[in-house]
Parts: structure tokens; sequence; C-alpha cells
């Protein structure tokens, strides 16, 4: 028995060691077979911040919860699988909300995290490296539009405006083509992406009036040459538009509706949400208004779809498809005529992008993006209009012309007269198509350095149906990229990229591009609260456009034997226009990054740019042809609407300041300003060059006058020399509004009305200087949350009625009003 007593105390706490133990291995199993999400919390500049606050959320709850460790590390493990999302705070940060992710029970996920200052904002970029990258690592100039600054709009024309170095250009009213200059470089020196997929038509150009913010979440605007990383085009700028995805875990629905003057109505219709692998968004937009003028009514329908799917929490799979239809009234210049053309445009367009994203390992990402665009647009002038005369020698014949106008420049000249409106009613169509395959990797080699390498494959073909005079066109073009980028302990920043490209229109290229940051002073608290320095250099090319390619001047003169015009000018087969571009600037943070300022000066050469040769210049260009003959060619041309022929023969220099600031007061209000210096000449030109060949320059009392391009020694057209913005947001849990203004002085341009007055003369060209207006645009908007499910909107666009913030011809939309109802079911929308 006493064994026994002896015995039982020892059984006793060998079972309780071993049901220890058997508890122990539950528990490590558990967390075996629990999903583990771990990464590292920085500030902007890439330093550690220890004693973060990480919390895991999943479906509104926290599971999960952790403080950053000592060198910025954290690590959550949570035994459910589904769709979460990362919230961290600290001291003297903006709260960060990430966007929401898979995590299966077995996964392990890395999520680094950088959080910005409480009172400006640096966002995560991508078009500076190709991969997410905080804006204060990168030396690059960019800005970025939230969906606060888009909210209230519905198109990208003055949003566009909110920034330094950009202007957009707006030939009419709403709807009507609109362009946007960059840092003095040409309309179409834009590569704009939409989820990563290049939608702009061959060679680049892009209208943004038929584009709505309806089914865009954001907007990075990378300023500088990029096409290291985005092929040719990407000269001036990167307009890169993000499409939003579903994060409701049951369906969310969401209207808008509103109206205004100019019986201007909308309605938008969104459906979103995400279960588990799956994530999804759909929206549907309609938009019309009978804007200011005869013949001018338009509208827009865009439907957008994102589909997101998440096998594991390493790998995505994600498509989105934007459909966009719209028609316009295409009234033309109409203080030109004081007649409204019977006219309209129609463009039927659809990107898709479909994309597999993976984590291969910690440290090494691959993604394959497969990219495609088609775009028709259709032109019609259905009947003639004005006033019928049996002869303008600008048709050839029968034709019709426009009241008696005074045209009146913002330089003070003025022209009276009637000019030509119609020779003939037509239709015509423009079809660019294009099929894109995109492959990255990137590897994060150490902490300090990473690197990628790229592929991109394209096929773009361009047709314009139903013309005799322009063939189908095709092009197949293949860049390959590789760029390395890092730091030097969170304080010297650099990129260093290269690309070869082959295209088929002008063969082989080679696209450098450097970019170097350096902190001179950290960022801290005090007055002087952080100093960075900043150096870029690049070079670009891009393609010419469709009608370039169609309408070539070499082209033209070998087809009608003009081989001694060809020598005697020096005239060379279309190719690709060039910019080198040189960059250096200062960023500098006050009161305790408070307050950012930025100033930079840039320098852009460009070269091989693409001029115009008017028809009237044909008996100068083809002396072997008989007088019939060339007229009989002129009409060829004008039926097939081929009114100008191109060249490389233009040269400009493009340098500047760009100077912004931006700072909080409080967590709700925040201020934006910013100014653009712009001196832009032109130093070389075929009307110039070849004067003596084709004839004298048109004059207006003396002064030369450049029809269709600028003179040697003159501005590029249509780039202001001062533009500037300010911007004012308030937001709170109720209540948001937005205050902005976008200024411009006077540009120069022309009236492209040579041999058009009703004698066939040149009385209405006017001299270039100074020839468009400046103007103030004064933009204000606000909503407010009623209830859980209901809000209000209004925007006012164009308070001051400023008539003249389009070109010489075009007037602008006086001040437009609207003001609608939010309605929603469901926790947000998309995200």
């Amino acid at each position: 028995m006493a064994f026994f007593r002896l015995l039982c105390p020892a059984l006793r706490r060998g079972s309780i060691s071993l049901l220890r133990a058997a508890l122990l291995l539950a528990a490590s199993a558990l967390t075996v077979h629990a999903a583990s999400i771990h990464g590292v919390v920085t500030d902007a500049t890439g330093a550690r911040v220890t004693g973060a606050s990480v919390a895991l959320i999943n479906k509104g709850q926290v599971v999960a919860s952790a403080a950053s460790a000592a060198d910025g590390s954290f690590t959550l493990t949570t035994g459910a699988s589904g769709r979460f999302f990362l919230l961290v705070s600290s001291a003297n940060f903006r709260q960060l909300q990430t966007p929401d992710f898979y995590a299966g029970q077995f996964d392990s996920i890395e999520r680094d995290l950088v959080l910005e200052p409480a009172w400006v904002r640096e966002s995560i970029v991508v078009t500076a490296t190709g991969t997410p990258v905080a804006q204060q690592q990168t030396s690059s100039a960019i800005s970025v539009l939230s969906p606060l600054d888009l909210a209230l709009r519905t198109d990208f024309t003055g949003a566009l405006r909110l920034m330094p170095g950009t202007s957009t250009v707006e030939d009419g009213q709403m709807g009507a083509q609109t362009s946007l200059f960059v840092r003095g470089g040409d309309s179409d020196d834009n590569k704009i992406l939409m989820d990563g997929v290049d939608v702009g038509d061959l060679g680049n150009l892009f209208d943004f009036g038929p584009l709505t913010t309806s089914g865009q979440e954001s907007v990075e605007v990378y300023r500088g040459p990029d096409s290291n990383l985005f092929g040719a085009g990407a000269m001036t700028s990167v307009v890169s538009l993000t499409t939003p995805h579903g994060t409701t875990s049951f369906p969310s629905l969401l209207f808008e509706g509103d109206a205004g003057n100019f019986n201007s109505s909308r309605e938008q219709l969104e459906l979103a949400g995400a279960h588990r692998h799956f994530d999804y968004l759909g929206s549907f937009n309609w938009l019309q208004t009978s804007n200011d003028l005869p013949n001018d009514e338009y509208h827009v329908a865009t439907s957008t779809a994102n589909l997101g799917w998440q096998p594991s929490g390493t790998t995505q799979i994600r498509g989105t498809i934007h459909y966009l239809v719209d028609g316009t009234g295409v009234p033309n210049a109409w203080d030109f005529y004081h007649v409204a053309d019977d006219a309209t445009e129609k463009d039927q367009n659809i990107y898709l992008s479909a994309s597999i994203d993976n984590q291969t390992t910690a440290s090494f990402h691959n993604s394959v993006r497969y990219g495609l665009a088609r775009k028709r647009e259709q032109e019609n002038l259905w009947t003639e209009s004005g006033n019928a005369v049996a002869n303008t020698p600008y048709c050839f014949g029968p034709g019709t012309l426009g009241n008696v106008v005074t045209i009146t420049g913002a330089n003070g000249y003025t022209a009276t007269g009637q000019a030509v409106l119609d020779c003939s009613t037509y239709s015509s169509q423009l079809v660019n198509n294009r099929d894109q395959l995109v492959y990255r990797g990137d590897i994060t080699i150490t902490p300090h350095l990473a690197g990628l390498v790229g592929f991109q494959y394209e096929d773009e073909r361009g047709a314009e149906p139903g013309s005799t005079f322009y063939t189908p066109i095709e092009r197949t073009n293949y860049d390959y990229q590789a760029s390395v980028h890092g730091d030097f302990k969170n304080r010297f920043y650099y990129t260093l990229a290269g690309s070869l490209e082959h295209y088929s229109l002008f063969g082989v290229q080679t696209m450098p591009r450097a970019g170097v940051s350096y902190f001179a002073l950290r960022p801290r608290s005090g007055v002087f609260s952080g100093t960075r320095v900043l150096f870029n250099f690049g070079d670009s090319v891009r393609e010419p456009t469709l009608p370039d390619q169609d309408e070539s001047l070499y082209n033209f003169l070998v087809e009608n034997g003009a081989q001694t015009t060809i020598q005697s000018l020096h005239i060379h087969q279309l190719t690709a226009p060039a910019v080198r571009t040189y960059e250096g600037g200062l960023e500098q943070a006050f009161l305790s990054q408070h307050i950012l300022f930025r100033a930079s000066y840039f320098h852009n050469q460009f070269g091989r740019e693409i001029e115009y040769v008017g028809l009237d210049l044909i008996p100068e260009l083809l002396p072997n042809l008989t007088a019939a003959q060339q007229q009989q060619l002129e009409q060829v041309l004008q039926a097939n609407f081929a009114y100008e022929l191109t060249i490389n023969s233009e040269a400009f220099r493009a340098q500047g300041a760009e100077a912004s600031v931006e700072g909080g007061i409080g967590k709700n209000i925040f201020l934006r300003g910013g100014y653009t210096y712009l001196d832009a000449v032109v130093q070389r030109s075929f009307t110039n060059d070849d004067e003596a060949l084709l004839g004298p320059i048109p004059t207006f009392d003396g002064v030369p006058v450049g029809p269709y391009s600028p003179l040697q020694g003159a501005r590029p057209f249509r780039r202001a020399p001062n533009t500037g913005f300010i911007s004012a947001t308030y937001s709170s849990k109720k209540l948001s509004g937005v205050l902005t203004s976008a200024f411009a002085s006077r540009s120069d341009d022309s009236t492209y009305l040579e041999g058009e007055d009703a004698n066939g003369g040149n009385s209405l060209l006017l001299p270039n200087r100074n020839l468009d207006h400046g103007y103030a645009k004064i933009d204000l908007g606000g909503s407010y949350q009623l209830f859980n499910w209901l809000g209000i909107y209004a925007q006012g666009e164009n308070l001051l009625s400023q008539q003249h913030i389009a070109p010489i011809g075009y007037p602008s939309l006086p001040m437009t009003v609207r003001a609608g109802l939010r309605i929603q079911w469901g926790i947000g929308s998309g995200h």
C-alpha cells in the first residue's frame, strides 16, 4: 500500500505533464494550420516604424492585432479563412486601410505597409518603377487624383488641370474633343493606360472628351518620359486609370441620379461585393446634355465590370472591361461662322484587361496581362449648312459660307468676313484595334535593392473603312525592359532603367531613363522638417498616328512622281518623333511635415516632330503635274478628309518650372495649389525652311502667320506659358466639399482658315501670338449624408461663366449646376 501511495502522485504529475504537452501540440497544430499575415511597417522614406498598431479585420471585426517590433516587423495569425484587410495606425501618421485580400487557412501572406504623414498626401505609386513604391522613394514627378477628387465630376477635363505641368484643351463644350498637354509636349505624347492596358489610338492620340469618371477609382499621372516601362508614346506623361473592385461581404447597391441646367441629367447604378475567393463590381452610367449651342447635344453610356478571383493568398486572377458609347453634335467653330454644322461624331470603345499576379516567393513576383482595345469613331456631315454659293475657290466649286462675322483674338487683332463652312456632305470612319501581351517579373534582391524585367508585345491594326484613298495598316511591336531601383540607408534613392524596342514602322530604338533623389535633411519635427533633392533624365519616342501615316507627304510625293521635290526639299519617310528630358528639383517639408513644398525645373528637347502642310501648296510640291491634274488631286484629298499632309520637320524646346504646395488643417481640411511656367520655342519649321521654294509665308498687317503650325521662333500652339490651380477639400463623416480653381494665361494658336475666306484668300488668318484667351475656371461641389442609405450632392462648374476656356472659335459652356441623390444599400460600394 505504501508503494501505491508513493506511485499515485507521480502518476498524477505525469498525467498533468502529458496533458500540458498535448495542449501545446494542439496549439502548435492550430498555429501551423492558421493563416499568417506578416510584414514590415515603414514610413514613406523606408525607415522602420516601431509600435504601430496593426489590426486584421474580417467582416467588420478585429480577428487579430499586434504592434510592430523594433525592426518594424509584425505577424498576425488567424484560424479563419476569407477576405481580410489591415488597419494600421501610429502617432503622427495617417491611419492606413489596405486593399482587401483573400487568405486561406494554410496561407502565409506578406504585406509590407507604408505609413504617410498625417498632414500631407504621399501616395503609393506604380508608374515610376513598375512596382508599388512610396512616392518619396522615387525621384519622379507624380500626381494622384483620389476618389474624393473625382467623386463629383462627370469627366476628366477639369480634374487633369489640378496638377503642375498639365493643361487640357477642349474644342467646344461637354463631349467635344479634349486634348492633354504636359510640360509643353504635343497632345499625342501621353501614354494612357486603363488597368495597365494601352487605350490610346495608334500613335497615342486620345480624346478625353467622352471619357467619364464612372468606373474609375483613381488616376496616377507621371510627368516625364517613361517609354522604358510602357513603350513608345510615353514621351511627356503616363496617365494610369484604375477600376475599383468590390469589398463588402454581401452585395452592395449604389444609385446616383442628378439633373441640371442645359437639359443635363446623369444616372448611375453600381453593384459590388465579395465572397471568399471572389470579388465583383458592375456599373452603368448614362449622361446627357444639350450644351449651349445649336446641334451640340451630347450623350454617353459607360458600362464597367471588374471580376477577381484569388485561389490563394499569393495568386490573383482579375478581369476588367469598359464599354463606352457616345454621340455628340459637332457645330464647328461657332465664332467663325455663327452657323452650326449639321454634323455628329460617335464613338464605340471597348477596353479589356485580363491579368494573373503571383507572389512566387517572398521576394519574387510575376504578372502577365492581356490587353485589348477596340475603338471605332464615326463622323458625319448630314447636310450642308450656311449660305450656298455657286463657286468657292477652296472647294473648287459649289460650297457654303458662314455668316459675316468679326473674329477677335485675345491679342486684339480682328478680321471680318465670311469663312467657308462646307464643301459637301461626308461620312468617315476611323478604326484603331490593339492586342497587347505584357509580362513583368520583379525581385527583391535585398531590403535595399530590387530589379524588374519585362516583355511587351503589341499587334496594332488601323483602317478607315469606306475610304478609297487610305489602305489598312498593321504594326507589330516588341519591347524588352529592365530596371533596378533601390536606396542607400533610406537616404539616397535611385532608379536605372532601359528598354530595347522594335517597332515595325521605324525600327529599333533604345530608351534609357535614370533618376536619383537624396534626403539632405531627413524627415523630422521642427520648422524645416525634411529636405529632398532630385534629378531625372530620359529619352522617349512615339509612333505616328494612323492619319499621320496615311497622309505622309513623302508617300504622297512618291506616288505622284515628284522625286525632284523630295530631293530639293529633303523630305524623308515619316518616322518617330523623339524627346530628351532633363529635370532637377527640390522638396521641402515645413512645420513637422504639416506643409510640403515642391519645385522643379524641366528641359525637354523635341525633335522630328510632325508638321502639317496645306493642300494649297500642291502646285509648288507637284510642278510635274498639269493645273487640271493638281486640282483633281486636291479634290480627291479633300473628299477623303486629308486637308493636310504630314512631315517630320519641326523641332522645339520646352523648358520651365513647376511649383506646388500642400498641407492640412486639422483632420478634415486639405489645401493644395500649384503653378507652372512654360518657355517653349520652335527651333525649326518646314514653312520657314522652304519659304523660298514654296512661296511667301501668309501675313496679317505685315505680321507673319503660321496657318497650320507655328513658325520658327514662335511658341507651339495651345500651350499657355502660365498655368496654375488651387484646391481645397473638406471631408468628415457626413459632409464633404471641394472648391477648385484652374487658370491659364493667353496662348498661341491659329484660326486655321488659310484660303478659306469667300475669295479663297487668307484674310481670316490672325497673328498666332497670344491668339487664345486666358481664363480662370472655378468649380464648387459638396455632398451630405442624410442617413446611412441616403445622401445628397451638388456640383457647380465654371462659376464665373468664362466664355474663352476653349481655343479661339469655340465658346465654352457657361456656368452649369447639377444636384442629385445618392442611395446605397450595404456598407460602401467599390474600394
